[in-house]
């Protein structure tokens, strides 16, 4: 087979335009995975609630891949503060709330966050019945995304201004719980 019978079977296979369209759609297609695999995005879960009837909501968002587990976790807790995107869903922690500082080492996150956290959203106030389960039902929300987005994360604590708030040890009763949180 020459270079000559290589370009004519190629012209006619390239006649019908169908074949056009499918090779242009695999090329954009395999182009754009690259992309993809090149910018280091990943894929994160979050956990919202919806107004209208308190059920939970998840919300998927691609966050970009850094070198570092501990740069991984605050882009992932930054972007969990910020709340959903939704404008029918309920932030978990109040909008002044930040992540004071954290720190990732042999298996365990220790996340701190300002005062504002200990605090319920005006939403949960307005519509939560027992402000504490919901505040203790937030850290739990927030515990569980982190072990459930970050693998190798064995144990999280939390912590407000500098004092434990939460950690995997601490259970509430579930009386005290007004929502199920899934795993």
């Amino acid at each position: 087979m020459s270079v000559k019978d290589f370009f004519r079977g190629a012209g006619r296979f390239f006649r019908v335009k169908s074949r056009r369209r499918l090779i242009v759609l695999i090329l954009a297609g395999l182009f754009a995975l690259g992309d993809f695999h090149a910018l280091g995005f990943i894929r994160r879960t979050f956990v919202f609630y919806s107004v209208a009837d308190w059920s939970i909501i998840v919300e998927d968002r691609m966050l970009r891949r850094t070198g570092s587990r501990e740069d991984d976790m605050i882009r992932y807790v930054e972007e969990f503060l910020l709340g959903p995107v939704s404008p029918d869903l309920v932030p978990l922690f109040p909008r002044e709330t930040r992540l004071e500082s954290l720190l990732y080492r042999d298996g365990v996150a220790y996340v701190d966050l300002s005062g504002s956290a200990v605090f319920p959203t005006e939403e949960q106030s307005v519509l939560g019945s027992g402000a504490s389960a919901e505040v203790f039902g937030n850290f739990e929300t927030l515990y569980r995304g982190i072990r459930r987005n970050f693998p190798y994360v064995r144990e999280v604590r939390l912590f407000v201004g500098g004092n434990i708030a939460f950690s995997g040890e601490l259970k509430v009763p579930s009386a005290l719980r007004s929502v199920e949180i899934p795993d």
